[in-house]
């Protein structure tokens, strides 16, 4: 599959879905939500994005040592 191709199929399927999940967190109890609010909202989505980043970072570069280490055996 064409690399562009997948990655509009990709944000058209997920769009619809993470907005949704945006309106629960922040809309208020009384509507059916979570309450968040829209600041607590985004605090919490970037606090996910950023341990998520950090986590795959330390994960690449463990691989990449571990990798470079069998090479030179």
């Amino acid at each position: 599959m064409n690399g562009i191709l997948a990655f509009w199929l990709a944000y058209i399927l997920t769009r619809p879905i993470g907005a949704s999940i945006g309106d629960l967190l922040s809309q208020p109890t009384k509507d059916g939500g979570f309450g968040y609010g829209t600041v607590g909202n985004s605090i919490l989505f970037i606090s996910i994005i950023l341990s998520l980043v950090i986590y795959l970072s330390l994960k690449q570069r463990r691989v990449a040592s571990s990798l470079s280490g069998k090479i030179d055996e």
